[in-house]
């Protein structure tokens, strides 16, 4: 079922992705070669639990941490792991849900670790411009396949790999709903966006081909690496459809987001 939020709700779940946007931002500062996968957990549980959100994703279909924590090549779902230890070159995909007074919002953002390479920066730009002009397409009477065209005409144009598996989704009044947001499609099809709908922008790309394999992380988890071992990137967004345009509610920046916010 997909729920149409009001102007009120929308505004709880903005206070929600405030949490998660300033996890983000204080995330970026520390991030460097040799942090361990479980301190980047640690920091980000005990920064969402000390400005009063709690971390949904514990609990959601057996999971056990606030985080996943996706390094290099895994595309996303990775555990964050006590010994595994970035390196200068990495990046790392972090992603969490918060839940705030019963509001929920979800953002996934990828850090360099010290310098990367050229071609690994032009995946990360090539990627947030990606999620951009998805959110561009986000408007009340365009459809679900607007924003996936957007998406992929334009990675596939600049020769990226666009994961086809793992997908944009509706969020509020809980975690995952209706409808889905692949970051594929064909223009003019599919579900019509209305006002009131929230949704997940973030679309995973990859330095190679889009297809992924399944690891088990744990017994009862597994995380997606892709097939052929090149490296991906992930930016997320939780947004709303308004009559003003898409309003993101995950916004780390308010100079290069003010027309969405």
């Amino acid at each position: 079922m997909i729920s149409l939020k009001s102007a009120r709700e929308i505004e709880a779940m903005k206070a929600s992705g405030a949490i998660i946007a300033g996890m983000h931002q204080e995330l970026a500062k520390i991030i460097e070669p040799g942090m361990e996968s479980w301190a980047i957990e640690e920091f980000c549980h005990k920064y969402i639990e000390e400005h009063g959100g709690v971390a949904a994703q514990i609990g959601f279909e057996t999971y056990k941490y606030a985080t996943c924590v996706s390094i290099n090549d895994y595309v996303c779902h990775a555990i964050p792991r006590k010994g595994v230890f970035l390196k200068a070159g990495d990046i790392v995909k972090v992603d969490t849900v918060v839940e705030l007074d019963g509001a929920f919002s979800d953002s996934c953002w990828t850090f360099a670790v010290g310098e990367v390479s050229p071609e690994v920066a032009g995946l990360m730009e090539a990627t947030k411009k990606a999620l951009y002009l998805g959110i561009d397409q986000a408007v009340i009477g365009n459809r679900i396949g607007d924003i996936g065209a957007a998406i992929d005409g334009y990675l596939t144009e600049q020769g990226y790999g666009n994961v086809r598996e793992y997908i944009g989704h509706g969020i509020g009044p809980t975690m995952h709903e209706e409808p889905s947001v692949p970051h594929f499609g064909n223009a003019g099809r599919g579900l019509r966006l209305k006002e009131g709908m929230t949704i997940t922008i973030e679309p995973m790309v990859t330095l190679g081909g889009w297809q992924t394999r399944i690891v088990a992380e744990e017994a009862d988890w597994d995380a997606a690496k892709t097939a052929d071992g090149s490296w991906c990137a992930q930016y997320e967004h939780t947004l709303a459809i308004t009559k003003e345009g898409p309003k993101i509610l995950t916004s780390q920046d308010a100079e290069m987001d003010a027309k969405y916010l």
